[in-house]
């Protein structure tokens, strides 16, 4: 996926505008038709924002649906990272100005064996045990410096609400993602 300056500049619009809208009224209104969606972002894909204040993280929500339009997803997921992300509390309108978003935008997941599949730096991981289901972007490796396996420990531990070796009894996949911001 390559996405070009326009295009990625109008997913950030759009999620700027999302989450100013929503904070400055109370309502998700439908996005203004000045939004320029076509090509990529009108494919279907799913998407994670990330939104930070003051560069500490305050909020990641995203979703793997690959059933709406990647712009749909942006625009919901920003909403959704700025008020509904249980670890912090809601942004304010007063947060707006020193607020910065990430978008990752996904790929497909592809089934894995075992750590030995996992590329630091280009995958991100998805685990599902029985009902549970956790994932953790790829930059999140790269910040931390993790292993494969240490990646598989921490997602087990800290997303899934397991202990670390849980992920042995997982179904594991991997994706990659395009960051924008």
């Amino acid at each position: 996926m390559v996405f070009t300056k326009d295009q990625e500049h109008t997913l950030m619009s759009i999620a700027e505008w999302a989450i100013h809208d929503h904070l400055s009224t109370g309502k998700r209104h439908p996005l203004p038709e000045t939004f320029l969606v076509n090509g990529l972002l009108s494919e279907q894909m799913g998407a994670f924002v990330s939104v930070y204040v003051g560069r500490k993280l305050r909020g990641c929500i995203g979703t793997f649906s690959e059933t709406a339009p990647l712009f749909e997803n942006v625009w919901q997921m920003a909403i959704q990272a700025a008020t509904k992300d249980h670890r912090f509390k809601p942004l304010t309108i007063k947060d707006i100005d020193r607020m910065q978003i990430e978008i990752s935008i996904l790929s497909r997941r592809q089934r894995i064996r075992g750590p030995e599949d996992i590329e630091i730096g280009k995958h991100g991981i998805y685990l599902i045990n029985g009902y549970r289901r956790a994932t953790l972007l790829p930059q999140v490796a790269v910040k931390h410096n993790y292993s494969p396996v240490e990646f598989l420990e921490c997602c087990a531990e800290n997303k899934l609400g397991l202990d670390r070796d849980s992920w042995k009894e997982a179904e594991l996949y991997v994706y990659e993602a395009v960051i924008i911001g």
